[in-house]
């Protein structure tokens, strides 16, 4: 858990050890605020092809090249 709140999904604990917050992740990827935080707070939820390869590029962007698609599958 994070300062007491919701449960983090996998994608928002390695967020969180990596030291990304969600802004940045929004900003570099072009992705929704509600997408994001669905990524990093919603386990059962299961993104769209294209928000995986926004959030891939995104990642790129920031100097984190990983395959999301391994936390979403």
């Amino acid at each position: 858990m994070l300062w007491g709140g919701k449960p983090r999904s996998r994608f928002g604990k390695w967020l969180d050890k990596n030291e990304i917050n969600q802004i940045e992740l929004e900003r570099a990827s072009k992705l929704s605020s509600g997408t994001v935080s669905k990524l990093c707070n919603d386990k059962q939820y299961r993104p769209k092809l294209a928000t995986i390869h926004k959030l891939n590029k995104g990642l790129g962007k920031i100097g984190k090249n990983i395959d999301v698609e391994d936390f979403f599958c």
